[in-house]
């Protein structure tokens, strides 16, 4: 195994962080890893909001949820697709169909994980926030976003305060990969792998600002956090972004 893959599949979120910023090297080596990611026929439909004003950062960690972690990290990044950009340059195109909701989507996650990888690679911590669609029509006037564009999800960079974080159990290779068409899953490995869940909650450190050990499967996570993560203003919210229409 090389470092690459080593540091990869060790990957942990990090949620508590040094009162330490990052050199502009180390941003500027971030971003540069982050937007050499592949993009769908290059059309680059990503932009990166860098909030550095205190103020606003104040905002949006509370539109997230609040997440103090938002406010505490040395860097924090809104992730954005961006269809501004390519209608400005080709306004005749319509840019309402879903494909390109989707389009813009995926080069995110790709730019996102670069950026998180990089900054690992420096001994820096991370953790995505997907807060920043809890409040979404909120935060995209605090960003003053113009129509298509939207935030997708948010990133927190800087110090970890302790040397490791506990890397937290997947879902095993024969649930998640499937061989030319798609298996039906195994209810038995579910079942191993909420008993495996639970044991690395009860051993997991106890996370400011939680007072309270909660120890749970796989299977009890999705049911509660499926139905917390529905947002029912999400499509008239594209809608009037430009996306999604068609």
């Amino acid at each position: 195994m090389n470092e690459t893959i080593e540091l990869m599949q060790n990957h942990s979120s990090v949620r508590d962080f040094e009162n330490k910023p990052l050199t502009e090297r180390q941003i500027n080596d971030i971003f540069n890893a982050a937007n050499q990611a592949s993009s769908f026929s290059l059309l680059q439909t990503v932009s990166i909001i860098r909030i550095t004003d205190e103020e606003a950062r104040d905002k949006i960690t509370e539109l997230c949820g609040p997440q103090q972690y938002v406010k505490d990290a040395a860097e924090f990044w809104i992730f954005c697709s961006d269809f501004n950009r390519n209608h400005i340059i080709a306004p005749n195109v319509d840019l309402t169909y879903t494909e390109f909701l989707q389009i813009g989507t995926v080069d995110i996650g790709l730019m996102a994980q670069n950026a998180m990888v990089a900054a690992e690679s420096m001994g820096l911590g991370g953790v995505f926030i997907g807060g920043v669609r809890m409040n979404i029509e909120e935060i995209t006037k605090v960003l003053e976003l113009p129509k298509y564009v939207i935030p997708v999800v948010g990133l927190c960079i800087g110090h970890p305060k302790e040397e490791t974080s506990t890397r937290k159990p997947r879902l095993p290779q024969s649930v998640v990969m499937h061989e030319n068409k798609y298996e039906p899953f195994s209810m038995s490995d579910i079942e191993e792998y909420d008993e495996e869940m639970k044991e690395y909650y009860h051993n997991r450190p106890i996370r400011a600002p939680f007072t309270a050990r909660v120890v749970k499967g796989w299977s009890d996570h999705i049911a509660n956090h499926l139905e917390r993560s529905q947002q029912p203003m999400m499509l008239s919210f594209l809608q009037n972004q430009g996306y999604a229409k068609k």
